[in-house]
């Protein structure tokens, strides 16, 4: 079993048993290399576990995943009130660190979440 510490993975099953396993990770960036070898290992072990089936479940494949990344910059805003004028005024502050967001969608047949989740130690569906 191998351990996550960044990516938690939400599980969700269709009636028909195929899986949806979702993470997501927003992070500095000075983490941003250890989500990455996270997100390596997981797909380096579907790839490998089930080398050769990856596409799409509508068409026969056994698992496929959906990998996104955003960068945000977020500023600081110096906000007050005038209860003369009754307006605000907003003053920008300078940039802040940014953030990185990725997210990994793995959906799945049913032996293949099965799969997934005894490998990284998440808990059966309820």
């Amino acid at each position: 079993m191998q351990s996550l510490d960044y990516l938690v993975f939400d599980y969700s099953e269709d009636t028909e048993g195929m899986g949806t396993l979702e993470a997501a990770a927003s992070i500095w960036p000075e983490q941003v290399p250890a989500v990455q070898a996270e997100l390596a290992r997981v797909l380096d072990w579907a790839f490998t576990a089930f080398a050769g089936q990856r596409g799409p479940l509508e068409e026969g494949g056994d698992w496929d995943y959906d990998l996104q990344g955003l960068l945000e910059f977020t500023a600081s805003q110096a906000v007050q009130y005038d209860e003369l004028m009754r307006r605000f005024s907003v003053a920008p502050g300078p940039p802040g660190k940014p953030r990185h967001t990725y997210t990994l969608a793995l959906s799945g047949t049913g032996e293949f979440c099965a799969a997934f989740r005894a490998q990284f130690g998440l808990d059966a569906p309820p």
